[in-house]
C-alpha cells in the first residue's frame, strides 16, 4: 500500500491487484491525495491538474463503494479549488448526465452515487464561483429524486445540503424546490433518508426565511410527521432541525438575501401553541385529529410526544440560557400545562409518559442551561404555581357552592401539573445544595409551608411528589431534615384522623428517612425510636376506624420500611420490637391461616393483604439495609410468618374468585412482595413451601391472562453487556434516555412511577424512583425467585418445571406466546445462571435437553433481545453442562439451520448464539470446529439480502474473535480482508451493519495486541488494514460507526502508538466533544484521557492549532473555548455541562493528567484557569478586596493600613466564558489548586522562595518560566473565594485549599522585611475566610475543617504579634465554648456523632496549638542532643524548660484545666472503643463523654483521626505539671463525666488517691500508645506514630512516669519490643530516631532504678563502706538474660537491628550476603550517622543497668559491636557528621573503660580480659591486609590511647599489646602526613602525662628519642606550611610532657636537651624579615617557649647559654628583634592618640 502514495494513481501496480485488493489501494491513494493537496503548492496543481482530473474521473466510472466516492468527491473539489475552479463546469456536466443517465442497472448505481456526492461536494467547496449553473445541477438531482431508491436519496439529500452550504444566500431561487423535495424525504420510509433529509432542512432553514415565517406551522407538522415511526437518530435530528427553526422564528436574524420587511416575529406563545398541538394531537391533519377525537380514539403515539420533547430542548437550548433567564415564566406555564390536558391523561401509562417528557424538558433547561441565582428565581416561579394549584384544588373540595366549584375533571388532571412542578422544584433545590439556604429563609417564597401543604392533595401521585420535593430539600440543606421530620411527625400526630394526612406525612417521613442515606451528618438517633413508635401506633389503631384502616396500615409499614433504610446501628436497638410486629402481622401458624378462610369480607381481606404485604416489605429492606443483622436466630424467627405467607398463596384463587377485581390487585403486590423477600434468604429456609411456591411461579410467568408484558425490561436484565450495542442507540445510555426509555417497553406498560410502589421513596437514590407497575413487577420477582430456588430443587422437580413451560408455550399463540416465552427463557436464564454459581449440583441430561428445546424455539423468534437473551442462555447452558460432545452437538444444530433456512430471524438467532456459545467455557474447543464456525459467519456475514442478517453475523464474529484469544492468529488475515471489502462497500444507511464491522476491527487489534508494533510487510499490511478501516468509520455520518472508529484507534493507539497520526486524530475527537450523542461523547472522552496519559502536552497542542485554523463564523462555542483556554478550558466547561457520572470521571482524570503535565511550565494560565472557574459563580460574588478591608480595619483600628488593594482583585480577569458554574465544577477546581501546589513542590526550590523566585525571575525575564510563591495572593484568593461560598461542600474544599497554602507558604520568609513571613501580610484574609465556618447555623463538618485550619494557622508561626493571633485564637475558644454548651441546646439537628466529630476536632485543634506552644524538639535538635550522651541527673531539670513559645502558651493556658480534662475524657473513650469485639461488654452503657452507646460505630473513624495529637499534648501538660494532681473542678462535659473524669469525679465514693490519678493516666497513655504501635495500620499516618513516640518521650522526662516504668521490667520490656517491630516496619528517619531516643530513655530509667536499688541497699545495710555491692541488676548471681524478659537482651537486639541495617558488613549472615564475600561498605548519610550514634548511646548504658555477672554476658557483644562500629567507620571518608559519629563512639568506649563494673570485685578480671580481647581485636582489624590508605589512623590511634588512659592496667600492661601499640605510634609518627603527625604528638602527650607509670613508662622509653630526633631535625628541614608548624608545637609539647613526667633528678638532663631545641627554630634579623609565615611562626613560638620554661629552670638554662656561644647569640638576636618589634607597636598605637581630631569621622558603612 505505500505504492499508492504518490501525486498520481500508479495504474500499473493498481491493475495487477485483485479486486478487494484494488479498491483499498485506490482508498489508500484518495486518502493521500486528500492530505496531499492542501499542502502542494497552487503552481503544481495546476500544472497536474489535467492528469489528475482524468485519473479521478476513471474511479468515478469505475462504481466506487461509499467511502471511496465520499474521498473521491472531496479530492475532486479540493483540486479545483487549489487548481483552476473554472474547469469544475466539465465535471459538472459529466456528472449531471450521469444522474440524468436511464441507466437503471444495480451495476450503475455506484456510479450515480458518486456522481451526486462529488457535484454535491463541488459546489460545497466552490461555491458561487460557478455561476448559476447550480440551478441546472440542483434541478437535475430533483428530478432524480423522483426515481430514485433510498440510497440515492439518500445522497441527493446530503449533496443538497452541500450545495446549500457552499451557495449560502445565493441559493436562494432554489429553495422552495428543495424545500418541496425535503418534506417528502423526512417522511420516507428509509429512517437514514429521513436523517439525510432533516440534515438538509437543517442548512435550508439558515437563509430561507419562509421556513420560519409562512411555513413554520407546516414544518411544525411535517417534523411531527416524521417523528411517528422514527428511531433514536431520526428524533434527534428531526428534534434538532425543529427546535433550531422555532428558535430562529422567536428570535430572527436579519438574512442577507430575503428583504428586511418580510421578516416576521414570532411571540413564544405562538411556539408553544405550535408544540401543545402535536403534543396533544401528534402530527395529523387538523381534520383528522378532530374526528379521531369525536370518536373518542385520539391516540398520539408516542415517537411524537418524546420527540416533540427534544426538539422543545434544542428550541430552548439555540435561545440560550440568557434569553431562559429571562423568560422561564412564560416558557414554564405552557410546558406545565402540557400534562394538565385530559388528553394526555387518558390511562395511567399514557399520564406517566406524559409527565416524564414534561419533567425532561423541565432538567434539560431549567436544571442544566440556568445559574444558581436563576434556578432560585425558577424554583420561585414553581413555588407559586404549585400553591395556586393547591389553592384551586382546596377551593374544589371545600366550596359546595354549585358557582364555584370546579369540575372534578380539571382538578384531576391538574394532578399532573402538581406532580412534575413539585419533581422539578425538588430537583432544583438538591442541585442547588446548600445553595438553595437562601430560597428557604426567603418567607415570602414560602418554599417548605407550600410544599408541606401539598401532602394533604387527594392525588397518591401530587402526595408522593411532595414528599420526594421535601427529601430533595432535606439533602440539599441537612440542617432541615431533623426538623422537617419532626414537622411531620407533628402534624401526622395532629391530624391522624384525615386519611390523606395520615398518606401524605407518612410517606413525606420515610422520604426523609431515605434522605438520611445521602446525607453524611444523619439525623439524632432519638428519632428512629420516635418513627417505631409513630409506626406502632399507626398498626395499632388502624381496626379503630375502617376508614382510615388501610392508610394507616400502609403508612405504618412504609414508615417501618424506612426506617430499615437507616442501617444496622439504628435497627439492632429495636429489632425485637420489630420482629414482634411482623409476628403478629400473620397467622401465629399455618393452621391458622386455614381459618381465616371463613372469616372476613371484601374490606378486611383488602386491609389485611395490605398489612401483610407491607410487612414483607419492610422485611424486604430489612434484609437488605441491615445484613450484619441477619442470623440464623433472626430468620428462624421470620420463618413461621413466611411460611404463612407462602402458604396464603394458595387461598389467592378462591379470593379473587369470591370478591374480583378489588382483591386481584392486592394479591398481585403480596406475591411481589413475597418473592423479593424470599429471593434474599436461603432457600432451605422454606424448603418445605417449595411445592406451593414452584406451582404459583409457574401460573405468574405463563399465565393466559397477563398480557400485560414487561419483555424489555425483564430481558434487558439478562442481556449481556456485549451484545448491547448491537441492540442499536435505542438501548445505549443517551442524553435523552429519561424520555427515550418509555419507548423500550409495550404500550400497555408505559413507563415507571412513583404511585405504583409508594415503598420506593426511601431508596438510596438522587432520582426520583420509577418503579413498575405490579403486574410487571411481579413478573421480575418471580423469575429472580424462580433462579435462586432452581438449583435447590429435585431433578424431577427441575424437568416437571421445564416440561410444563414447554408445554404452555405450545399452547399459547399470538402476543400471549411472545410474553409467556420472554419470562420463560428469563427465568430459565437466571436459573442456569444460579446453577453455573453453585457447587455439586447434579443435572440430568433430560434436563439439559428440554432447556435447550426451550432456548433454541427462542432463538427464532422475531425479538431481537430475546435472541440476546436465548444466545446467553445457551453460553449458560454449555457451563453448566461442562460437555464439549453437547457444545459440539448444538454448534451442528445451529449449522444446519443457518445452512437451509433463509428465514432472516431464525439465522439471525443461530448466527448470534455461535458466537455467544463459548462465552463462559474459554474459547471453541478445537481447531476445526474454529474453522467451521467461521467459514458459517463468513458467508452469513456477506448476505447482502438482509442487513440484519449480517449485522448479527458480524457481531457474533467479533464476539468469536474475542472469545478465541491466540488461537484466532492464523485467521487474522482472511478477516481482515472481509472486514475492509465489506467496509469499503456496504452502503452507509446501514450503519447497524458498518458498527458490528468496527466490533470485528476492535476484536482484531485486540487480538493481534503488541505484535501490531512490530515490523514486517504482513504487519505493515494489517496496519495499514486497521488504519483503512478506521478511516472509513471516521468518514461515517452514523454516530455509533464513529464511536467504534474512536474504540479502534484507542486500541491501535495502546499496542502501536507510533502509528497513529495525533495530528489528525486529535481535532477529530475535540469536534465530537460537543456531539448531540452520549455514547459518541463517552468514546471522545475515552480516548482522550488515554492520550493525555502520555502525551499530555502534544494533545493540548494539537487541539489548539485545530481551532486556530477555523474561520470564525464556523466555530461553535467549545472552539472559541479550546482558542482562548485550550483544551482545559473546554474540559473545565464540557464537566459542568455533563450529567453522566462516567464522563464526569473521565473528564476530571484528563485534566488530572493534563495539570501533572504542563501545569508547572504553564502556571499562569492554569492558576488564572483554575481561578476563572472558581469566580463563575453565578451569584453574588464576595468582594475580596472589601473583605479583606473591613476585616483589616476591624482588627487594626489604631494601626496604619499599607495594603496593596490591587493584590486582590475581587473578581476574574475572566472573558465571560466561564459563567454561572455548578459548585461541583468549581470544587474540582480548587482541588486542582491544590494538585498544583503539590506539583510545585516536588519541582523548583523557587515555588517556595520568594527571594529566590524574583531573581530567577529577573535572570529569566525572556522566558515564560514562573514561580509560584509569585501567585500567593491569587492562591489566597481563590481559597477566600471557595471557603467563603454559600454551598458547605465548596466550602470545605476552599478551607482544605486555605490549609494546603498555610502548610506549604508558612515557612516562606519575607525578603524585604527580615523576620517575617510572606504569609503574614495576608493574616486579614485568613480570619475573613474561617470567620464565617464558626457562626452557630454553620454544619459542624464545616467547623470541624475550620478548626485544624485555625490550629494550622496558630502553629505555623507566621503571625508572632498575640494581637493578630487572637483574632484566629478567639474563633477556637468559641468553639471551645460552644462545644461544651451543647446541652445547653433546644434541639439537635444533626446525629449525635457530628457533636463527636465537631467536639474531637476542636480538642485536636487546641492540642496542636499546645504542642507548638509547649515547643516540640525539630530533628536537629535531637541529633545534637544524641550525640552527647544522656544524662539522667539532668532530665528533672529539663522538665518545665525547652524552646516554648511563651506568647503562645500564654493564650492556651487560661482553657488549660478545662482542655486537659477534655483531652483526657477522649483519650478514655478511645481507649475503650479501640477493645476487641470480645471486649465490648466493658463499654459504658450510656456512651461515653462525646457519644453515645447508639452511635459508637459512627464516632469510631472520629476518634481515629483526633487521637494522637491528644494525646500527645495530653502528655506534655502531664509533663509541664510533673504528674502533680490539680483539681479545679469537673469540666462542662456534654455528657456524665464519672466514667471517664480520670480520678476527677466529684463523688465522695470514689475519690482516688494522687497515686492512683497519676498510675491511671500513665497506664491510659501508655496503653493507648502500645496498642496502637504494636500493630500500626500499613495506612496509618507517620505523624501519628510520632505523636506517640514524642508522647512517651514527653512521661519519661518527668521522674515519677520514669521510675514507674524502670521499676516494671516486664512493662519495659514489652514497650522495647513494640519499638523494635516499629524499627524494623517504617523506615522514616524521624520515627527511627525518635524510638532509639526512646529506648535511650527507657534503658536510663532501668538504670536509675537499678541505682537507687544499690543505694537503698548500701544505706540499709550500713554496706556504704563495703568493697563488694549488692548484686542488683539484670543476670543477678548468673548472669544470664532470659530473652523476652530481659530489657538489656531486648536493648542489644534492637540495637544490632539498627546497626546491621546501615551497616551490613557488621553480619554478613544476618543481612543475607553469602558467605564467603566481602560486603561492599555502605557509606552513612545525615540520618545514619545520627541513628547509629544513639545507638551507640545506647550501648553505653546498658552494663550499668546489668550486676557485675550479667555485665560479664553482654560485654563480648557490646564490645564487638563498638569496635566493628568504629572500625567501618574510620575507614570511610571523614568529614562532615562522619566525624562527630567516631567522636561519640569514642566517647562510648572511655565510658565502658570506666565503667564501675570493670572495678567490681566480682568482675574486674573477666572485665580486663574482655577488654584486652577488644583491644586486640581492634589492632587485628588495623594489623590486617584489607586496610588501605584512607584509613582514619588518628581515630584508630585515639581509640588506643582511650585504652591507655582509662582502662585498668591489667589492660593495657601486657607486653604484647604494649608493643603493638607502641609500634602503631612509631609508625604515625613516620606519617608524612603533618596532621597525623601533629595528633599523634597530641596523644602521646596524653599517655606521657596521664598514664600509669607502668603503662607511661615503655611508651617514654621507646619513643622518647624518635620524639627527639624528630624535633632536632626540624632545624635543617624548616616547615612549609601551617599543619607542619603545628605538628612541631605539639611535638614541643609532648617534649614537654616527657620532661615533666621524669623523675625530680632526670629533668635537668631532659630539660638540657629540650632547650636547645628551641632556640634552633630561633631566626636571626636578617632570615627573620625574609622568612615564610610558618617560619616566622615557629619562631615567635619557641621564643615564647623560652621565655617561659628558662626562668622555670634557669640553672639549666643559664648553664646551656653559657657553654655554647652560638645559642646565646641566637637568642639575643631573637630577643632584640621582639623587643624591637614591642616598641614600634607601641609607638604606632600612642601616635594618632596625640594629633586624632575631636571628631572622628565614620568611614565604615557596612
Amino acid at each position: 500500500m505505500e505504492k499508492a502514495h504518490s501525486l498520481f494513481l500508479n495504474e500499473e501496480v493498481c491493475g495487477q491487484l485483485e479486486e478487494h485488493q484494488k479498491a483499498q489501494f485506490v482508498f489508500e491513494w484518495l486518502s493521500f491525495l486528500k492530505t496531499l493537496l492542501p499542502a502542494t503548492d497552487r503552481v503544481d496543481v495546476k500544472h497536474n491538474q489535467k492528469r489528475l482530473v482524468e485519473q479521478l474521473m476513471v474511479v468515478l466510472m469505475g462504481s466506487p463503494g461509499p467511502p471511496t466516492r465520499q474521498l473521491l468527491a472531496q479530492c475532486l473539489s479540493s483540486l479545483y479549488k487549489m487548481g483552476d475552479p473554472f474547469l469544475a463546469t466539465l465535471v459538472i456536466d459529466t456528472c449531471n448526465d450521469i444522474i440524468l443517465s436511464k441507466d437503471d442497472s444495480p451495476s450503475f448505481l455506484p456510479t450515480r452515487l458518486a456522481a451526486i456526492t462529488c457535484l454535491g461536494a463541488i459546489y460545497e467547496q466552490l461555491g458561487r464561483l460557478l455561476g448559476n449553473t447550480f440551478t441546472i445541477a440542483v434541478g437535475n438531482l430533483l428530478k432524480a429524486m423522483k426515481r430514485a431508491e433510498s440510497q440515492a436519496r439518500y445522497e441527493i439529500m446530503l449533496s443538497l445540503e452541500k450545495i446549500l452550504r457552499g451557495l449560502g444566500v445565493s441559493a436562494v431561487p432554489c429553495h422552495r424546490d428543495i424545500y418541496k423535495a425535503a418534506r417528502f424525504c423526512l417522511t420516507d420510509r428509509s429512517m437514514s433518508v429521513r436523517c439525510a433529509a432533516a440534515r438538509c432542512l437543517l442548512e435550508l432553514q439558515k437563509e430561507a426565511v419562509f421556513l420560519r415565517t409562512s411555513e413554520l406551522e407546516n414544518v411544525a407538522t411535517l417534523c411531527f410527521r416524521a417523528f411517528e415511526g422514527s428511531n433514536y437518530n431520526v428524533r434527534v435530528m428531526v428534534s434538532k432541525f425543529l427546535g433550531t427553526v422555532l428558535a430562529a422564528a422567536v428570535m430572527p436574524k436579519q438574512a442577507t438575501g430575503a428583504p428586511r420587511e418580510s421578516i416576521r416575529r414570532t411571540y413564544l406563545s405562538e411556539v408553544m401553541e405550535l408544540l401543545s398541538g402535536g403534543f396533544l394531537r401528534g402530527g395529523g391533519s387538523f381534520l383528522r385529529a378532530s374526528g379521531d377525537m369525536l370518536k373518542g380514539t385520539s391516540m398520539v403515539s408516542r415517537d411524537i410526544r418524546v420527540g416533540i420533547a427534544q426538539a422543545c430542548v434544542v428550541f430552548i437550548s439555540s435561545l440560550g440560557s440568557e434569553w431562559l433567564e429571562v423568560n422561564f415564566p412564560a416558557f414554564l406555564m405552557p410546558v406545565l400545562e402540557l400534562v394538565a390536558h385530559p388528553r394526555t391523561t387518558q390511562t395511567l401509562s399514557d399520564s406517566a409518559c406524559c409527565r416524564r417528557s414534561v419533567s425532561f424538558i423541565l432538567r434539560a433547561t431549567l436544571g442544566s442551561m440556568l445559574g444558581p441565582n436563576a434556578q432560585i428565581a425558577a424554583a420561585k416561579e414553581i413555588c407559586s404555581i404549585v400553591d395556586k394549584q393547591k389553592k384551586t384544588v382546596d377551593a374544589a373540595r371545600n366550596d359546595d357552592s354549585v358557582d364555584t366549584k370546579l369540575n372534578i375533571t380539571d382538578v384531576a388532571a391538574s394532578q399532573h401539573m402538581l406532580v412534575c412542578a413539585l419533581q422539578e422544584l425538588g430537583s432544583l433545590l438538591q442541585g442547588l445544595g446548600s445553595s438553595a439556604d437562601s430560597l428557604l429563609q426567603d418567607h415570602s417564597a414560602r418554599v417548605l409551608d407550600t410544599v408541606t401543604s401539598v401532602l394533604l392533595h387527594p392525588s397518591v401521585s401530587v402526595r408522593l411528589a411532595a414528599a420526594w420535593c421535601l427529601r430533595c430539600i432535606a439533602v440539599a440543606l441537612p440542617a432541615q431534615l431533623s426538623v422537617l421530620v419532626d414537622r411531620c411527625v407533628e402534624r401526622l400526630s395532629a391530624l391522624r384522623s384525615s386519611p390523606d394526612a395520615v398518606a401524605g406525612y407518612s410517606a413525606a417521613i420515610a422520604a426523609l428517612l431515605g434522605a438520611v442515606q445521602h446525607c453524611p451528618l444523619g439525623i439524632p438517633h432519638a428519632k428512629g425510636k420516635v418513627v417505631l413508635s409513630l409506626a406502632e401506633d399507626l398498626l395499632r389503631s388502624a381496626t379503630q376506624n375502617s376508614h382510615l384502616s388501610i392508610h394507616r396500615t400502609q403508612g405504618g409499614w412504609l414508615l417501618l420500611s424506612a426506617l430499615m433504610t437507616l442501617g444496622e446501628a439504628v435497627v439492632m436497638h429495636h429489632l425485637p420490637r420489630i420482629v414482634l410486629m411482623w409476628k403478629y402481622a400473620f397467622p401465629l401458624s399455618v393452621q391458622d391461616l386455614h381459618t381465616e378462610h371463613s372469616r372476613g369480607d371484601s374490606f378486611t381481606w383488602h386491609a389485611a393483604l395490605e398489612g401483610r404485604a407491607g410487612a414483607l416489605c419492610a422485611m424486604r429492606n430489612f434484609l437488605s439495609y441491615c445484613r450484619d443483622l441477619v442470623n440464623e436466630e433472626v430468620i428462624g424467627r421470620l420463618h413461621t410468618p413466611l411460611l404463612c405467607a407462602a402458604a396464603l398463596l394458595t387461598q389467592f384463587p378462591h379470593l379473587i374468585k369470591s370478591y374480583g377485581n378489588q382483591i386481584k390487585n392486592i394479591t398481585t403486590t403480596f406475591r411481589w412482595r413475597l418473592y423479593e423477600v424470599l429471593t434474599l434468604i436461603p432457600p432451605k429456609t422454606y424448603e418445605g413451601s417449595f411445592g406451593t411456591l414452584l406451582k404459583q411461579l409457574v401460573s405468574d410467568l405463563t399465565v393466559a391472562e397477563n398480557t400485560l408484558s414487561s419483555g424489555q425490561i425483564l430481558l434487558l436484565r439478562f442481556c449481556h453487556m456485549d451484545d448491547m450495542p448491537a441492540l442499536g442507540p435505542a438501548m445505549q445510555d443517551t442524553d435523552h434516555h429519561f424520555v427515550e426509555e418509555q419507548l423500550h417497553y409495550g404500550s400497555s406498560v408505559g413507563i415507571g412511577s412513583l404511585e405504583y410502589d409508594p415503598f420506593t421513596i426511601c431508596k438510596k437514590s438522587l432520582d426520583v424512583p420509577t418503579p413498575l407497575p405490579p403486574a410487571c413487577s411481579v413478573s421480575i420477582a418471580a423469575v429472580e425467585l424462580f433462579g435462586a430456588m432452581f438449583p435447590h430443587i429435585s431433578s424431577s422437580q427441575r424437568m416437571q418445571m421445564l416440561e410444563q413451560f414447554s408445554e404452555c408455550l405450545k399452547q399459547l399463540k399470538g402476543p400471549r406466546h411472545q410474553s409467556a416465552q420472554i419470562h420463560v427463557i428469563s427465568a430459565l436464564c437466571c436459573a442456569l445462571k444460579s446453577l453455573g454459581s453453585c457447587q455439586n449440583v447434579l443435572v440430568l441430561e433430560h434436563t439439559y435437553k428440554l432447556g435447550l428445546a426451550l432456548l433454541l424455539g427462542a432463538l427464532e423468534s422475531s425479538n431481537d433481545l430475546l435472541h440476546c437473551v436465548a444466545a446467553e442462555g445457551l453460553a449458560r447452558l454449555v457451563q453448566v453442562a461442562n460437555d464439549s460432545a453437547f457444545t459440539v452437538s448444538i454448534m451442528q444444530i445451529s449449522f444446519e439451520k443457518l445452512k437451509s433456512t433463509r428465514e432472516a430471524m431464525s439465522r439471525t438467532g443461530h448466527a448470534l448464539a455461535l458466537g455467544t456459545l463459548h462465552r463462559y467455557t474459554g474459547g471453541i474447543g478445537s481447531p476445526q470446529n474454529l474453522s467451521a464456525c467461521l467459514g458459517i459467519l463468513f458467508t452469513v456475514s456477506q448476505d447482502s439480502t438482509s442487513p440484519e442478517v449480517q449485522m448479527w453475523a458480524l457481531h457474533s464474529l467479533s464476539l468469536v474473535i474475542d472469545l478465541v484469544g491466540p488461537m484466532y492468529r492464523a485467521h487474522t488475515e482472511t478477516t481482515f480482508t472481509l472486514v475492509l471489502r465489506m467496509l469499503l462497500t456496504v452502503p452507509p444507511a446501514h450503519a447497524e451493519v458498518l458498527q458490528s464491522l468496527g466490533c470485528c476491527l476492535s476484536a482484531l487489534i485486540t487480538a493481534l495486541g503488541p505484535d501490531l508494533q512490530g515490523e514486517g510487510p504482513q504487519l505493515s499490511a494489517l496496519r495499514a488494514s486497521c488504519l483503512t478501516g478506521c478511516a472509513v468509520m471516521q468518514d461515517s455520518h452514523d454516530s455509533m460507526v464513529q464511536t467504534q472508529a474512536i474504540i479502534c484507534l484507542q486500541k491501535l493507539h495502546m499496542f502501536a502508538p507510533r502509528h497513529v497520526n495525533l495530528t489528525s486524530l486529535v481535532p477529530s475527537l475535540c469536534v465530537h466533544l460537543h456531539s448531540s450523542y452520549l455514547y459518541l461523547r463517552r468514546a471522545v472522552v475515552a480516548c482522550l484521557r488515554q492520550l493525555t496519559q502520555r502525551e499530555a502536552v502534544d494533545v493540548s497542542e494539537y487541539a489548539l492549532n485545530m481551532v486556530k485554523e477555523l474561520p470564525r463564523k464556523e466555530s461553535t462555542q467549545l472552539d472559541v473555548t479550546i482558542k482562548e483556554r485550550g483544551l482545559e478550558g473546554a474540559l473545565f466547561m464540557l464537566l459542568d455541562q455533563e450529567m453522566d457520572p462516567q464522563l464526569h470521571d473521565d473528564i476530571q482524570e484528563i485534566l488530572g493528567c493534563m495539570l501533572s503535565s504542563m501545569a508547572v511550565a504553564k502556571l499562569s494560565h492554569w492558576l488564572k484557569l483554575c481561578k476563572d472557574v472558581l469566580s463563575a459563580s453565578g451569584g453574588v460574588t464576595t468582594d475580596f478586596t472589601a473583605t479583606t478591608q473591613v476585616d483589616m480595619n476591624q482588627a487594626e483600628e489604631d494601626k496604619e493600613q499599607t495594603d496593596d488593594d490591587s493584590m486582590f482583585p475581587c473578581k476574574s480577569e475572566s472573558s465571560g466564558l466561564f459563567t454561572s458554574l455548578r459548585c461541583s465544577t468549581r470544587m474540582f477546581a480548587a482541588d486542582c489548586v491544590c494538585r498544583i501546589i503539590n506539583q510545585c513542590e516536588n519541582g523548583d526550590p523557587a515555588h517556595f522562595h520568594l527571594a529566590l523566585a524574583q531573581e530567577h525571575h529577573l535572570q529569566e525575564s525572556t522566558t515564560e518560566q514562573d514561580y509560584l510563591v509569585l501567585h500567593l495572593a491569587d492562591l489566597i484568593c481563590m481559597a477566600f473565594m471557595a471557603a467563603t461560598d454559600y454551598n458547605s461542600q465548596l466550602r470545605m474544599s476552599g478551607l482544605h485549599t486555605l490549609l494546603v497554602i498555610i502548610r506549604k507558604f508558612a515557612a516562606v520568609p519575607e525578603p524585604e522585611f527580615p523576620g517575617h513571613f510572606i504569609l503574614e501580610q495576608y493574616q486579614a484574609n485568613v480570619g475573613a475566610a474561617l470567620r464565617p465556618a464558626f457562626t452557630a447555623d454553620t454544619p459542624p463538618d464545616v467547623t470541624a475543617k475550620a478548626c485544624q485550619v485555625c490550629s494550622a494557622w496558630i502553629s505555623s508561626g507566621v503571625v508572632s504579634d498575640l494581637g493578630d493571633l487572637r483574632r484566629v485564637h478567639h474563633l477556637l475558644t468559641s468553639s471551645l465554648i460552644r462545644v461544651q454548651a451543647v446541652k445547653e441546646l433546644p434541639s439537635q439537628l444533626y446525629n449525635e456523632s457530628t457533636f463527636t466529630m465537631e467536639t474531637l476536632a476542636v480538642l485536636k485543634a487546641w492540642a496542636e496549638v499546645y504542642i507548638v506552644a509547649i515547643g516540640s524538639p525539630k530533628q536537629g535538635d535531637q541529633l545534637s542532643t544524641l550525640l552527647k550522651p544522656l544524662n539522667p541527673s539532668k532530665m528533672e531539670e529539663a522538665v518545665c524548660t525547652g524552646p516554648a513559645d511563651d506568647g503562645l502558651l500564654k493564650l492556651v493556658q487560661a482553657d488549660l484545666p478545662t482542655l486537659s480534662r477534655l483531652w483526657l475524657a477522649a483519650l478514655h473513650d478511645y481507649a475503650l472503643l479501640t477493645l476487641p469485639q470480645e471486649f465490648a461488654h466493658w463499654l459504658p452503657a450510656a456512651g461515653g463523654a462525646f457519644y453515645t452507646a447508639e452511635t459508637v460505630e459512627s464516632a469510631r473513624p472520629h476518634y481515629c483521626s483526633s487521637w494522637a495529637p491528644i494525646l500527645h499534648a495530653t502528655a506534655l501538660w502531664l509533663k509541664s505539671t510533673g504528674f502533680f494532681v490539680v483539681d479545679d473542678g469537673p469540666a462542662n462535659l456534654s455528657r456524665p463525666v464519672t466514667p471517664t473524669s480520670m480520678g476527677q469525679s466529684m463523688s465522695l465514693s470514689s475519690i482516688q488517691s494522687p497515686e492512683d490519678v497519676n498510675t491511671d493516666r500513665l497506664h491510659l497513655i501508655l496503653g493507648i500508645t502500645i496498642e496502637f504501635l504494636c500493630s500500626p495500620h500499613s495506612d496509618a499516618q507517620m505523624e501519628d506514630i510520632l505523636s506517640c513516640l514524642h508522647a512517651l518521650q514527653s512521661l519519661l522526662d518527668v521522674p515519677w512516669p520514669r521510675s514507674k516504668i524502670g521499676t516494671d521490667q516486664a512493662l519495659s520490656v514489652e514497650l522495647l519490643s513494640v519499638l523494635h517491630r516499629l524499627i524494623v516496619t517504617r523506615e522514616s528517619p524521624s520515627i527511627q530516631l525518635a524510638v532509639l531516643e526512646l529506648v535511650h530513655q527507657v534503658v536510663c530509667a532501668a538504670q536509675e532504678h537499678v541505682k537507687e536499688k544499690r543505694h537503698s541497699a548500701e544505706v540499709d545495710d550500713g554496706a556504704a563502706e563495703k568493697e563488694t555491692l549488692p548484686e542488683f541488676g539484670e543476670g543477678r548471681d548468673t548472669g544470664g538474660l532470659v530473652p523476652g524478659k530481659s530489657l538489656v537482651f531486648g536493648a542489644l537486639e534492637l540495637c544490632l537491628c539498627v546497626l546491621v541495617r546501615k551497616l551490613p558488613q557488621l553480619s554478613p549472615k544476618l543481612t543475607g550476603s553469602v558467605p564467603g564475600q566481602s560486603v561492599q561498605p555502605q557509606h552513612l548519610n545525615e540520618n545514619d550517622c545520627t541513628l547509629v550514634s544513639a545507638v551507640l548511646s545506647i550501648l553505653s548504658d546498658l552494663p550499668p543497668v546489668c550486676s557485675p555477672e550479667g555485665s560479664i554476658s553482654i560485654l563480648p557483644s557490646v564490645l564487638y559491636l563498638l569496635v566493628r562500629v568504629l572500625w567501618e567507620l574510620v575507614q570511610q571518608p571523614a568529614g562532615g557528621l562522619l566525624s562527630a559519629v567516631v567522636s561519640v563512639a569514642l566517647q562510648v568506649l572511655r565510658v565502658l573503660l570506666s565503667c564501675p563494673m570493670a572495678h567490681a570485685e566480682k568482675s574486674k578480671e573477666s572485665w580486663a580480659h574482655l577488654l584486652r580481647c577488644a583491644l586486640s581485636t581492634l589492632l587485628d582489624f588495623w594489623d590486617s591486609e584489607e586496610v588501605h590508605s584512607g584509613v582514619n589512623e588518628v581515630s584508630l590511634l585515639t581509640a588506643l590511647t582511650i585504652f591507655l588512659l582509662s582502662a585498668s592496667p591489667k589492660v593495657t600492661a601486657v607486653q604484647s599489646l604494649q608493643t603493638r601499640c607502641i609500634a602503631k605510634f612509631k609508625a604515625c609518627l613516620q606519617s608524612k602526613d603533618p596532621v597525623v603527625v601533629g595528633r599523634t604528638y597530641q596523644l602521646l602527650q596524653s599517655v606521657f602525662q596521664s598514664a600509669a607509670a607502668d603503662v607511661a613508662t615503655p611508651f617514654i622509653q621507646a619513643l622518647g628519642g624518635t620524639l627527639l630526633a624528630q624535633l632536632q631535625a626540624v632545624e635543617k628541614r624548616q616547615p612549609c606550611s601551617t599543619d607542619e608548624v603545628q605538628a612541631v608545637l605539639e611535638g614541643i609539647r609532648a617534649l614537654e610532657a616527657l620532661v615533666f613526667a621524669a623523675e625530680e633528678e632526670h629533668r635537668p638532663q631532659l630539660t638540657a636537651v629540650l632547650l636547645p631545641i628551641l632556640v634552633s627554630f630561633l631566626l636571626d634579623e636578617n632570615a627573620l624579615n625574609s622568612a615564610s609565615l610558618p617560619a616566622r611562626t615557629l619562631h615567635q613560638s619557641a621564643l615564647q617557649d623560652l621565655m617561659r620554661i628558662g626562668p622555670q629552670n634557669s640553672a639549666v638554662f643559664k648553664t646551656i647559654i653559657a657553654s655554647s656561644p652560638s645559642l646565646k647569640a641566637r637568642l639575643q638576636s631573637a630577643v632584640k628583634v621582639s623587643q624591637e618589634s614591642a616598641k614600634a607597636k607601641t609607638a604606632l598605637g600612642q601616635s594618632p592618640c596625640k594629633t586624632s581630631p575631636s571628631i572622628q569621622l565614620k568611614t565604615n558603612f557596612l
